[in-house]
C-alpha cells in the first residue's frame, strides 16, 4: 500500500497536541508496517529524525503553509499532484485539512471544532478560511477519525454528517512521561522554582486555555493559605495574549509565577516533579496534558465541559472553568490533603494506562487499509 501522509504539523521544536498526534501515530504505522511505503509531505525543510525508517519518502512541497491563501494553495494545487504523481492508495491528513480536489481515498483527523463555538479566539483571516472550508473538508473526507466522543458529536451536530462516518481514535501521552524520584523531583524544583512545590499548567497560551482565570484563581489561592507555592507555565505565547501578558505583569504574586517558553526533553521531569496539573481550558478536543500528567503520577484538575471529563474519567477533580473560585478551592484542596492527591495518583495513573499511541496508530492503520481495499 501507497499511503500519503500530511506531514506540516512535523516541525522541530514545535511538536504540541495534533503534532504530537500525527508524529506518534506515524512512526508507530511505519514501523509497524514496513511492507508500505510512506509519502510524507511537508511543507518545509524538514528534521532528519522524521523520516522513521526505510519505507518512508520524504516529499517538501512549498511555500510554507504560513497563511489561508498559502493553506488553499498547498491543499488544492500541491497535494493533488503529488497523489496523482506517486499513484497514492490513500491520503491520510492529520490536521484538520484536506484536499478538496482530489479522488483519492482521504482519511482526516478532526481535532476539534473550537473555532465554531469561540470565534472571538481566532485572526479573522483564520476564521473565514476556517467556516468556509472546514464543514467541504469534512464532507469530503471518506473516513474522519476524530479524537474523541465529544468531537465526534460535535462534528455530527454541526455539519450533520452521519456517525457512521466517523471513528473515534483517541490520544495519549508519550512514553517519556512516568514518574520520577523524589530526588529528581528536588533537582527539578531547585532548577525552576528555587526548590519550592508548583502548580502547573501545560500548553500554548492563548485565550481558549482560560489562563487569566487560572492566574486569578491562584491569587486566590495564596491569598486564603499563604503557601509557597508557586505556580509554573509551560508553553508559547501564541496569539491574542494581551490579558494574558497583562494578568502575568500585573499579579500581585508575579514573583510565584513562572513561564517557561520552550523546553526540551525535560518537560517529563517538569510534569513528573508538579504538585498537580491545572487545566481548566474552555474548550478541548482532547487534552493530551491531561493524560501526561496522570501517566506522570500527578494529580489533575481540569475543567468539566467538552472532552476533559471523557480523558480525565474519575481520576481528576472537574471544575467550572468561569468560576475562579472553584478552581482556587480545588487548587487548595490538592495542596492540604495528602490522602487526596494519593487517591488521584493512583486513579490517574490507571486512568492513562486506558489510551494507547500503538492502540490508536493500528486503528488509523485499519482505518486507512479499509479505504484502501474499499
Amino acid at each position: 500500500m501507497r499511503i500519503a501522509i500530511n506531514a506540516r504539523m512535523l516541525q522541530k521544536g514545535r511538536l504540541e497536541g495534533i503534532g504530537r498526534y500525527i508524529y506518534e501515530t506515524t512512526k508507530l504505522m511505519v514501523l509497524n508496517h514496513p511492507e508500505d511505503q510512506f509519502f510524507l509531505l511537508f511543507d518545509r525543510p524538514y528534521d532528519k529524525k522524521y523520516v522513521f525508517a526505510d519505507n518512508v519518502i520524504p516529499l517538501v512541497l512549498g511555500p510554507p503553509t504560513r497563511h489561508p491563501i498559502l493553506w488553499k494553495f498547498w491543499f488544492e494545487r500541491r497535494i493533488p499532484k503529488v497523489l496523482k504523481k506517486h499513484k497514492i492508495d490513500v491520503f491520510l491528513s492529520g490536521d484538520g485539512y484536506c484536499s478538496l480536489s482530489t479522488d483519492i481515498p482521504t482519511a482526516m483527523v478532526s481535532h476539534d471544532l473550537a473555532f465554531e463555538h469561540f470565534d472571538d479566539h481566532n485572526k479573522s483571516s483564520h476564521l473565514t478560511f476556517y467556516r468556509k472550508y472546514s464543514p467541504q473538508y469534512h464532507k469530503k473526507a471518506k473516513q474522519i477519525i476524530a479524537v474523541s466522543e465529544a468531537t465526534k458529536l460535535d462534528i455530527s451536530k454541526l455539519y450533520n454528517i452521519g456517525s457512521d462516518k466517523i471513528t473515534v481514535i483517541g490520544n495519549a501521552a508519550s512514553k517519556m512521561f512516568k514518574p520520577i524520584s523524589n530526588i529528581e523531583q528536588e533537582k527539578t524544583r531547585q532548577k525552576y522554582t528555587e526548590g519550592e512545590a508548583y502548580f502547573l499548567y501545560l500548553g500554548s497560551l492563548h485565550p481558549r486555555k482560560n489562563i487569566v482565570n487560572l492566574i486569578k484563581a491562584f491569587e486566590l489561592f495564596k491569598q486564603a493559605t499563604n503557601s509557597t507555592e508557586k505556580l509554573v507555565l509551560v508553553g508559547r505565547l501564541a496569539w491574542k495574549t494581551e490579558a494574558i501578558n497583562a494578568a502575568l505583569e500585573n499579579s500581585i504574586f508575579k514573583k510565584d509565577i513562572i513561564h517557561l517558553n520552550q523546553i526540551g526533553d525535560e518537560i517529563s521531569s517538569i510534569v513528573a516533579s508538579a504538585k498537580a496539573l491545572v487545566y481548566v481550558s474552555l474548550f478541548e478536543g482532547f487534552g493530551i496534558p491531561i493524560l501526561e500528567a496522570m501517566q506522570s503520577g500527578v494529580p489533575v484538575i481540569c475543567s468539566n465541559i467538552s472532552s476533559m471529563p471523557e480523558v480525565a474519567g474519575e481520576a481528576a477533580i472537574l471544575v467550572d472553568p468561569h468560576d475562579v473560585k472553584e478552581i482556587a478551592t480545588a487548587i487548595s484542596q490538592v495542596a492540604k490533603d495528602d490522602d487526596l492527591r494519593i487517591m488521584m495518583i493512583n486513579k490517574g495513573i490507571m486512568q492513562a494506562s486506558t489510551f494507547s499511541w500503538d492502540k490508536s496508530a493500528e486503528d488509523i492503520y485499519a482505518c486507512i487499509k479499509s479505504l484502501s481495499v474499499g
